[in-house]
């Protein structure tokens, strides 16, 4: 951080990332050297065969360039093992350096085309051995071309030369962004990043219809994008290193925390009926939420045994006497979802695949065994379910007998306001309630299924006042504070262990910024030592660097003020980031608006260390939690597991089996309704 300005522009690399790629090429350009030099020692500069003369030059030359390109690398090397993240003064003779190794290119160029043409040519009488190594070396040198201009497309940075350049008596580092000049800057840099970004969603999407509702989303996707990377300078290995100083900073103040200060509960132990009772139900519900994933999450969690399983049901679904068309033609999702939740077809009153983004699966079960009619709502699938999550501006949701402002993340709104309609307008759970009138109402989902479940159950909350919500890992972006408290009553959230998503926010990512700007300038390590010992720690565990600082007499304000461009910008009165999106804009007010995760939440995390054997009896404890301990990231190699529905649903069936109430899966009481299913 900056990254590094060479060629006129600016790149999406900074001056000390090239330690690595540098040493690779260098460890394997040393070896082809070698390899060479002993080549031409062996035939001691003598070649008898056609095209010797060629071939002597060839190798002469070879060496030659090899040596040059050898040194070139080892000073890029060591320059960018120089400095600090933000202190790149060391290394500023690596422009020139580049320039450098870039110029040697031409010369390799050339002899890799000599050498193509004396292998098509003049190679004719030549030892094999002689011919093989200058055809390796030759495809060699093709190899490192292409992965050169690889790298060069992947480092650019489209908006690295639109950059305002400062007038003469202007001074570099701190600029006054209320200027008339600096508000041009902003509006400059806004709209070209979010072109940028739209242009990068619209390619990583091209498989998609590109109709009116994708093109607002990603419109509204990329402004978001941008204005959140918009006002620093961070490269990917600025953020990597952040991310691995900020996990070892997080288990130092975890393992110095004082054991008596944890309060967590085990079923074990004497807890209240009403944990335990909710425990046992989140358990069932669990088994509905992860089947609404259909067969990708059967098969990936029972590998050997759900191939088999499938392979018959999805087979004979076609001659079937009913029919599941769009996203499901071989029949392998219902089949999945008969098995995962032991109900028979019968059971089932409407399910559908139907995927666009705003739209995203559900199915409606009769549940039996708990005397409920539930809803279960399939979680983040598709491109098009991560287009939903993306959408994360507010939207208002005015909700009748709740006082406060009512607003919720933008994408699960709408997708809840989508299943709304079909279960209401449709007449779905009128069909369900004219079968079972005494049974109440239960709506589920994980993921991006928890949170439209949470709205669903908001919208659906005045004609059912005894609906009852389960949602399984929701966003913590979610709710606006009213709609959080409102939904205390009637929603349970389960959230294990360090999981992201649940503390996934604008303001969250706002915060976690700030503390990897803070962190990566005080530490005093270059960036290569920051990420070797990160990857070790989370390989092999240890005890966490301290991370000695250099600049511990500088003010915490002034830390925590962004660095932006390669001149360190620093924006004035832009203590949460928002310095490129105007203040009196909707966008740029519903952005940060604060969310909460839904209902009550219930809290489950590993009973022992948190580093342990794969093969290890893991136990868990359980106990409710506020929205406030989900206020920050928590930065662990477990912040994805823990959000694996598989994982969710493990936890939960250990706390009830290990304490009174057991919820082993049995069979289910079946009646004979027909279903609906559609897409």
């Amino acid at each position: 951080m900056p990254g590094m300005v060479a060629f006129g522009r600016r790149w999406g690399i900074a001056s000390d990332d090239l330690v690595f790629p540098g040493s690779f090429e260098l460890l394997l350009r040393v070896l082809w050297w070698i390899g060479t030099l002993i080549l031409f020692t062996y035939h001691k500069g003598h070649f008898d065969c056609n095209g010797g003369g060629v071939l002597h030059t060839y190798l002469v030359g070879l060496l030659v360039v090899l040596g040059l390109i050898i040194l070139s690398l080892w000073a890029i090397v060591y320059v960018s093992a120089q400095g600090t993240i933000t202190n790149p003064g060391a290394r500023r003779s690596m422009p020139a350096l580049v320039y450098l190794r870039a110029l040697l290119y031409i010369p390799e160029f050339v002899w890799a085309c000599l050498g193509a043409v004396w292998v098509s040519d003049d190679s004719r009488g030549c030892a094999p051995a002689t011919v093989g190594a200058v055809i390796t070396a030759v495809i060699t040198s093709w190899v490192i071309l292409l992965f050169t201009g690889l790298g060069v497309v992947f480092v650019f940075d489209p908006m690295g030369r639109r950059r305002l350049q400062p007038g003469p008596a202007e001074p570099l580092g701190v600029r006054d962004m209320e200027s008339s000049g600096g508000t041009q800057f902003l509006s400059t840099a806004r709209s070209l990043a979010t072109k940028v970004w739209e242009c990068r969603l619209r390619l990583l999407c091209c498989c998609l219809p590109q109709d009116e509702s994708h093109r607002a989303a990603f419109s509204s996707i990329s402004q978001l994008l941008s204005d959140f990377f918009s006002d620093t300078d961070l490269v990917p290995s600025d953020i990597a290193a952040g991310l691995a100083l900020l996990h070892q900073e997080q288990d130092k103040m975890e393992r110095s925390r004082d054991p008596e200060d944890i309060v967590t509960h085990s079923p074990s132990s004497p807890i209240d009926q009403d944990l335990q009772t909710e425990l046992e139900k989140a358990a069932h519900c669990m088994q509905f939420a992860a089947a609404a994933y259909g067969w990708p999450l059967y098969v990936y969690s029972n590998p050997f045994t759900a191939p088999c399983k499938l392979s018959g049901d999805c087979c004979r679904t076609s001659a079937a006497a009913y029919d599941v068309v769009g996203g499901d033609h071989l029949g392998c999702h219902f089949s999945s979802i008969l098995q995962a939740t032991g109900l028979q077809y019968r059971d089932f009153i409407y399910v559908s695949f139907h995927n666009q983004i705003y739209e995203i699966p559900f199915f409606v079960a009769l549940d039996h065994k708990r005397e409920a009619v539930l809803v279960a709502v399939r979680g983040t699938l598709s491109l098009k379910d991560v287009l939903t999550d993306l959408s994360a501006e507010c939207e208002n949701l005015p909700v009748e007998g709740v006082s406060g402002a009512c607003y919720a993340h933008k994408g699960m709104c709408q997708a809840a306001g989508y299943i709304y309609k079909k279960l209401v307008n449709d007449g779905i759970l009128n069909q369900a309630f004219s079968v079972v009138p005494e049974y109440k109402l239960v709506v589920t989902g994980h993921s991006l299924g928890a949170g439209t479940a949470a709205l669903l159950a908001i919208l659906l909350r005045t004609s059912f006042p005894t609906l009852q919500c389960y949602s399984f890992s929701p966003p913590g972006g979610l709710l606006s504070k009213a709609l959080a408290e409102y939904s205390k009553d009637f929603v349970v959230s389960v959230v294990l262990g360090k999981d992201l998503v649940p503390r996934l926010s604008i303001p969250n990512m706002e915060d976690l910024k700030r503390r990897i700007l803070k962190i990566v300038t005080n530490c005093n390590k270059p960036k290569y030592r920051i990420l070797l010992q990160g990857c070790w720690y989370e390989l092999f565990g240890g005890d966490p660097d301290d991370f000695p600082t250099e600049m511990d007499s500088r003010r915490e304000e002034q830390l925590s003020q962004p660095l932006l461009g390669e001149e360190s910008l620093v924006i004035r009165h832009s203590s949460s980031y928002q310095s490129l999106a105007s203040d009196d804009s909707p966008a740029h007010a519903a952005a940060h608006l604060p969310l909460f995760p839904p209902g009550r939440i219930l809290f489950i995390t590993e009973d022992g260390p948190s580093r342990r054997s794969c093969f290890s009896q893991v136990r868990y404890r359980a106990d409710w939690s506020s929205e406030t301990a989900f206020r920050s990231i928590l930065i662990s190699p477990r912040m994805l597991v823990d959000h694996m529905p598989d994982a969710v649903l493990r936890a939960l069936n250990s706390l009830c089996s290990d304490g009174p109430f057991s919820l082993c899966p049995s069979s289910l009481s079946m009646t004979g309704r027909n279903p609906h299913i559609s897409m």
